[in-house]
């Protein structure tokens, strides 16, 4: 796949919710996750596939319901991928929240081998 082809299915999983399909069918093996900041047991860097899987369950471990999911289009310029996700969810034992990030992924070789969140 190339780079507008990875962006548009990943748009695609990611808007339907399917993150950890998203990761599977289009991240590197030694992808690298940034995250703006480390919190509640979540580094602010993951390196390797099966990191990341196991930080995404984490969350998703950490989710009383996901109310709505909105991806804008996104945007390609050579091998970079940027879009906005927001997210308005329910955390176990917190009250509704939602949020708004800004995600860019870096593609070789026909692969995600970084993604950065920016809050």
């Amino acid at each position: 796949m190339n780079t507008p082809q990875i962006a548009a299915r990943l748009v695609e999983l990611c808007r339907s919710g399917q993150f950890e399909a998203a990761q599977q069918e289009l991240y590197a093996e030694d992808v690298v996750s940034i995250e703006p900041y480390a919190s509640e047991g979540f580094e602010k860097e993951t390196k390797g596939l099966a990191a990341n899987l196991a930080k995404a369950r984490k969350f998703d471990s950490m989710l009383e319901a996901t109310h709505s999911i909105k991806v804008s289009e996104p945007l390609v310029a050579g091998n970079i991928i940027a879009f906005t996700l927001e997210m308005d969810v329910t955390m176990k034992g917190r009250e509704r929240s939602s949020f708004n990030e800004l995600c860019v992924y870096h593609v070789k070789d026909g692969k995600i081998i970084s993604e950065q969140f920016f809050m």
